[in-house]
Formats: C-alpha cells, structure tokens, sequence
C-alpha cells in the first residue's frame, strides 16, 4: 500500500501559501545576521529549505520537485564556492592579500564582504538540502522509478 504524497487539507495548503513568505523573510534575518550575532548562511539556508519541504508536504513531492528548476538549483549550489572564490580574491585586485577586505573601496567593506559570503552560502545550503530532501522522499529505497 503506498502513501499519497501530498496532504489532501486546505487548512494545510492554505497554511503553507500565507507563512511561506514570513518564513522566507526570516530566512533572510537569520542570514544577514550572522555578522553581528547567532545566525548566518549555513542558518538561512536551512530555513530557507524548510520552505520547500512544507511545500512538499502540503503539494506533494512530485509536484514540488518538477517546480524546481534544475539549472536554477545547479546554479545556487555552485553559488557559495563562487562567490566565496571572488570575494576572498577582490582583496588581490586592489593591491591587497587574499580576503584581505579593508583594500576594498566600500564603506564598511568586511561586512559587506561576509554578506556576501553568507548569502552565497545560504543559497548552496538551502538548494543542497532541498535537492536531497526531494531526492529521498521522492524514493527512499535509492532506485529507478
């Protein structure tokens, strides 16, 4: 007997659609917050993919993993080794040492360089664990469908 994958409640879908914009919102708190107290990319990210897991729930797997564009996720994993990559060397380009941030010509530029960092971060964590999410509870056993 197999499970249905989706909930079949409007209380829950309905849920889902209103606080998935607030949770998102925090998502975003909790990432740029990281500089100046608990919270960061990793944090984000997390929250962030607790969106498309509620979706999940709520809509199904199926449904819900033929919305995520591949090319998009691909994108957003490869984010945060990107941007770290070009925010550690931008220290270089204007005549200081590696993710050296003080050469840069931005106000405050440490904290401007870890946000950055911090979001490329929360964006591979978030679209990491929501592929893993989709890919496991599409098929928990591992195997062609």
């Amino acid at each position: 007997m197999s499970r249905p994958s989706r909930v079949e409640s409007t209380v829950v879908t309905t849920t889902v659609r209103l606080l998935s914009p607030f949770v998102l919102t925090f998502a975003l708190f909790t990432l740029f917050h990281g500089t100046s107290s608990v919270g960061g990319g990793f944090q984000g990210g997390v929250v962030a993919a607790a969106v498309v897991v509620s979706f999940a729930f709520a809509f199904g797997v199926q449904e819900t993993a033929a919305w995520l564009s591949p090319r998009t996720l691909l994108a957003l994993v490869a984010a945060g080794p990107l941007v770290f990559g070009v925010v550690s060397m931008a220290g270089l380009v204007f005549g200081g040492a590696f993710m050296q941030f003080d050469v840069l010509p931005i106000p405050k530029p440490s904290v401007y360089a870890t946000e950055a960092i911090e979001l490329g971060i929360g964006a591979t964590v978030g679209a990491v664990v929501s592929v893993l999410f989709v890919r496991l509870a599409a098929d928990p056993a591992g195997g062609e469908r």
